[in-house]
């Protein structure tokens, strides 16, 4: 299906769109990692910009919370961040020291479920701020980005270890290697068709995991693209950014790969998000948001 790319402009150069989301409001929300702020595109394409009083929090991966509100970490001091549709801010500090937490996902129990990669350990957290933590078997793991799965559990990449991790709402983890060495992934989704769907940042893939360990490998065509984050539509299509080569990268049920090159050098494209009417927002490092729309 062919797609028109629009980009917008959400913050001044250097800002560093990153995560990003589709909020319960319908507006599109993204961190803007190096100004400590987050931002927020509306349809009509008017931007909203909420400071967190604190410019080098380093606010990272963002998501739609169970109440109502957009959830966020904070990689930098150590906290999780919340900001309701109203622009409203609160955050809770972590224990502990070291970098802080990077990836965050909704769970099934009514939770936000988060990753703190140098402490090989996933988080927990209520929307009343009540703290747990359960440290993964591996030591060096690096722990990334984290989806909920379609077997009621939490699923995460495991960076360093080429792994992909599934927790239990009770805590218990279960460590599936992937195959190929050096994958690195990074972005984990879980897919219209009951399985989860990863890219291999080192590798250069994208990745099926069934939730009894299967693994199924794409490999893109340009190894060197480096994907970084992942996203479902609604029509089954997995949605990927491919950062060194500033193109958002398609995977059709059918198998069949494709890609989007975006306008201009540098576009740097991380987080990415798919709204219901099967929009594709991408936050690229430069200051923009890319929307690709479908087209007849």
């Amino acid at each position: 299906m062919a797609r028109t790319t629009e980009l917008i402009g959400v913050a001044e150069a250097g800002a560093g769109p990153y995560g990003i989301a589709v909020g319960p409001d319908g507006g599109v929300w993204c961190t803007l990692v190096h100004s400590g702020r987050i931002a927020r595109l509306a349809a009509d394409g008017t931007v909203e910009r909420h400071d967190l009083g604190a410019p080098d929090c380093g606010p990272s991966v963002i998501t739609a919370g169970p109440d109502g509100a957009l959830w966020f970490t904070r990689m930098r001091d150590r906290r999780i961040g919340r900001i309701a549709v109203d622009g409203t801010t609160r955050s809770h500090t972590l224990p502990g020291e070291g970098s802080g937490p990077y990836g965050i996902a909704a769970g099934p129990d009514g939770a936000l479920w988060f990753t703190e990669p140098d402490a090989d350990r996933i988080g927990r957290i209520t929307v009343d701020g009540e703290l747990t933590a359960y440290p993964l078997p591996l030591t060096g793991a690096f722990p990334a980005l984290i989806t909920a799965g379609p077997d009621g559990a939490l699923w995460c990449t495991l960076n360093r270890a080429d792994a992909v991790a599934r927790i239990g709402v009770a805590g218990d983890v279960t460590v599936h290697p992937l195959p190929t060495a050096g994958t690195a992934p990074v972005g984990i989704t879980a897919g219209a068709d009951g399985a989860l769907w990863y890219v291999g940042i080192g590798g250069g893939l994208v990745g099926r995991i069934t939730v009894e360990g299967e693994v199924t490998e794409y490999p893109l065509a340009d190894r060197a693209a480096r994907p970084h984050a992942i996203a479902c539509g609604p029509d089954g299509r997995l949605w990927f950014t491919e950062w060194a080569a500033g193109r958002i990268g398609v995977l059709a049920p059918d198998g069949r790969l494709d890609g989007h090159p975006l306008p201009g050098p540098d576009a740097e494209p991380h987080g990415i998000a798919v709204g219901p009417d099967g929009t594709v927002y991408a936050a690229l490092e430069r200051g923009e948001v890319a929307r690709l729309t479908a087209r007849d």
